[in-house]
């Protein structure tokens, strides 16, 4: 029965999932003069950007996220050439922290409480290489901590396997406009209000201490 109803699901959503243009009336979001280069950077993929952007954003001490394409063999990739899982590129976010007040390691904590890693080439209705587990790092640091926290997760035996690619950063493409801060532009897009809502309101009520405060 409950494949029946998930089926009946990404049927109804088909016209509204992750990545296609919303036709839905977006609400205009005031941008930030926040001087961005003063933050440390962070790059994960995890499954639809429009539902990790909006849960990093919900993180204390995360000043700014932005949807974007990592991983991939092609440079300026666009929306439409990703999603033919031939460009090589995961859907990914790019997160600008205050490291004074959540940790890489934090981040980490997010990541893996914010989706399921043990999905190959998948995170709920989303299938394909896009919406692939990734953590891109950059540094010797985010390397050993990324591959030590997905030890640490087998050992304590948090999730049968981990599918999650910990791979070197090479360059992070912004996405389109549209795809931009898009859970809060876009409250009644279909997919938003069916996949990315409730997945942020399962991540929140997980890791409450991690929250901003409103």
């Amino acid at each position: 029965m409950k494949h029946v109803i998930f089926f009946l699901i990404v049927t109804l959503l088909s016209i509204s999932a992750c990545g296609q243009k919303s036709k839905t009336a977006e609400i205009k979001v005031p941008k930030t003069n926040t001087e961005l280069s003063n933050y440390q950077v962070a790059y994960f993929g995890s499954g639809c950007f429009w539902c990790v952007e909006a849960i990093y954003e919900s993180v204390k001490g995360v000043v700014e996220v932005e949807s974007g394409y990592s991983g991939g063999h092609v440079e300026n990739p666009t929306y439409e050439a990703v999603c033919t899982g031939t460009t090589g590129h995961a859907e990914t976010v790019k997160i600008y922290y205050d490291s004074t007040v959540v940790s890489y390691d934090e981040l980490l904590k997010v990541f893996y409480d914010s989706h399921d890693p043990t999905t190959l080439n998948r995170q709920g209705p989303d299938a394909g290489t896009q919406y692939r587990s990734a953590i891109f790092y950059q540094t010797d640091y985010e390397r050993d901590h990324a591959k030590g926290y997905v030890q640490k997760l087998l050992l304590e035996k948090k999730f049968p396997t981990i599918t999650t690619e910990v791979v070197k950063y090479t360059a992070f493409y912004k996405a389109e406009e549209y795809h931009q801060n898009f859970e809060c532009r876009n409250p009644n897009n279909g997919y938003v209000k069916a996949i990315s809502q409730p997945r942020l309101e399962q991540f929140k009520i997980k890791s409450p201490e991690m929250l901003k405060e409103k």
